[in-house]
């Protein structure tokens, strides 16, 4: 009696071929890995610093003096003190640093202490400076307060404070650079894997099997799914454990992000269909998956948020299916939300892969 030929073993027999094949490829395994988990390092490590501006002192500087001790403790300021005055007026002109500040103490009056603070600036330094006036003038404005008390027009109650959370660098990279990464990995692997499959005459020879062609796509497909997914708890947890990557719900929100990571692998990789199918040449291929995925890298808010772009390109901007894709992730990460919470963008999502795959259909060729 003969046995039936089983379509679901040939379609995992293909995906762990193919699985093997993704993992011995240092290009596929370093530009869906290695690029994202570089950024998020190097954004990781740069953490939210902020604005770090950096201040000259003079030599024969009073550091023992209330305004100086005062300064010191800002974090946003970096107090210089071992350059010479020549250096440091150097690098002033420059726009390496954004004052150089003498303090010179005087006489006591009282219990207060008081000095003489001299600021030298440069026409280089104009989109920083007005920040360092406002710490120095903060600063003295504190010291005011605590040694010479005087009645005010107007009483100020303490401010309130509601419970909140931190919305880190980590929180808005992390999630642009996951998104980037499943559109240039889907759309690249892809595009280049059937077209070569095809070249060499490999899909011809399948084509001798039993194996379905729906099924060699899926087989395709779910090894992909299998090394973005794995490639995503990788990013998602080095982001959680070193950098402290906001998963407000803990596991749930991890499993979620995973399941928005297997559905945008699976809409971005018929852009890669439709790629394989109009290139008429390996060397082709480049051109035209950039042509796809750096607008949206650039555009889509992977680094900068939308709404930091001229309001003329923002409409552009919202078109493309990888901005939905990462505000879903950020929504979800951050804000809480679920996936049932996120129908716009995976509508919009939806909606593109269905055009996708349409013209995919049409353009795709087997031989």
């Amino acid at each position: 009696m003969a046995v039936k030929y089983n379509q679901w073993t040939a379609l995992l027999a293909m995906a762990k071929a193919s699985l093997k094949a993704i993992l011995r490829s240092p290009s596929a395994v370093i530009f869906s890995l290695g690029f994202p988990l570089v950024f998020i390092l190097v954004f990781g490590f740069i953490g939210d610093n902020g604005i770090s501006i950096k201040v000259g002192v003079e030599k024969g500087t009073d550091t023992s003096s209330y305004v100086f001790q005062a300064l010191k403790k800002e974090k946003s300021l970096k107090l210089i003190t071992d350059k010479s005055t020549t250096e440091m007026q150097d690098d002033l002109k420059k726009g390496h640093l954004t004052a150089i500040i003498s303090i010179t103490s005087l006489p006591r009056q009282g219990a207060a202490p008081s000095c003489n603070v001299k600021v030298s600036t440069s026409t280089a330094s104009v989109d920083k400076i007005q920040l360092f006036n406002s710490i120095l003038r903060g600063v003295i404005y504190q010291a005011d307060d605590n040694f010479y008390p005087r009645a005010s027009i107007a009483k100020v109650e303490p401010m309130i404070v509601l419970p909140g959370r931190r919305y880190k660098t980590i929180d808005f990279i992390l999630p642009g650079l996951l998104s980037f990464s499943l559109l240039s990995a889907a759309v690249f692997s892809t595009a280049f894997l059937f077209y070569n499959l095809r070249q060499t005459l490999v899909l011809k020879r399948f084509f001798a099997t039993p194996i379905r062609r729906i099924y060699i796509v899926l087989g395709e497909a779910l090894a992909r799914l299998v090394f973005q997914v794995a490639g995503a708890i990788l990013i998602i947890g080095i982001g959680y454990f070193a950098f402290g990557f906001t998963l407000v719900h803990g596991w749930s929100t991890f499993l979620e992000m995973l399941i928005l990571t297997a559905f945008g692998v699976a809409v971005f990789m018929g852009f890669g269909f439709v790629v394989s199918g109009i290139a008429t040449s390996e060397s082709t291929i480049p051109p035209i998956a950039n042509v796809i995925t750096l607008p949206q890298f650039l555009l889509a808010g992977t680094f900068v948020p939308v709404d930091a772009f001229p309001s003329w390109l923002q409409p552009v901007c919202r078109i493309m299916p990888l901005t939905y894709l990462n505000d879903a992730f950020r929504k979800i990460a951050f804000e809480g939300l679920h996936l049932w919470n996120v129908g716009l963008e995976l509508g919009v999502i939806t909606l593109w892969g269905i055009i996708v795959y349409i013209v995919a259909a049409k353009v795709f060729r087997w031989e």
